[in-house]
């Protein structure tokens, strides 16, 4: 039975569930890790969400989701249309017609499929954040001796309760952060976060 998945009329699906394997895999290991920080913005351009709600995509669900979820409809849909086809015909089509096909079916089946998923999953797609949320929180130097030329790893935790790990330098170049203490992120430079740290007289009361 699954000799036939590996004929070439059933080629796309057997490739496209692969790849659908190896984003689960990847998602998995990446919660494992801890939290990933993708962030990706897609917004629509009209007033009825246009060709982003009709994919789907116009509840912000996550891309890779998003993206799981229509390589599943696409090869569940090739699979249905070969079978079909082979039941009428004797043979299934050629992997061309087929996929062009179940990429239709599939994206109209997937429509329906993200939808039902962005409801389903709100906690998930809260917690994608951009790396600009980290600003004007604090930060705690975990290990060594944080000074201009010479960062310091620190922990930051979000408004979602996540555990961010960034490398951190002071603001100001007399400033000098050592383990255990705690920061306010206040600017990014690619990777690297600035920070004033909570002795500093800015920070103060007054």
């Amino acid at each position: 039975m699954f000799a036939i998945f590996l004929t070439p009329a059933y080629a796309p699906f057997a490739i496209a569930f692969v790849v659908m394997i190896g984003i689960g895999l990847i998602e998995a290991i990446g919660l494992g890790l801890g939290h990933l920080d993708v962030h990706a913005d897609l917004h629509a351009e009209t007033d009825g969400g246009g060709v982003l709600d009709w994919l789907g995509l116009g509840h912000e669900l996550p891309i890779l989701i998003w993206l799981t979820s229509l390589l599943g409809c696409f090869t569940l849909a090739g699979i249905a249309i070969q079978q079909g086809a082979t039941l009428v015909t004797g043979s299934p089509l050629g992997w061309g017609v087929a996929s062009g096909a179940a990429l239709f079916a599939g994206a109209m089946l997937n429509t329906l499929a993200a939808n039902g998923l962005a409801r389903v999953m709100p906690g998930f797609e809260s917690s994608v954040i951009s790396t600009d949320d980290l600003l004007r929180r604090r930060g705690t130097i975990l290990e060594g001796v944080a000074r201009r030329g010479s960062p310091a790893r620190a922990k930051v935790v979000d408004q979602h309760g996540q555990a961010h790990f960034i490398m951190v330098e002071p603001h100001d170049d007399k400033d000098a952060i050592a383990a255990g203490e705690t920061a306010l992120i206040v600017r990014r430079d690619g990777t690297m976060f600035y920070a004033l740290p909570d002795t500093n007289v800015l920070l103060q009361p007054i």
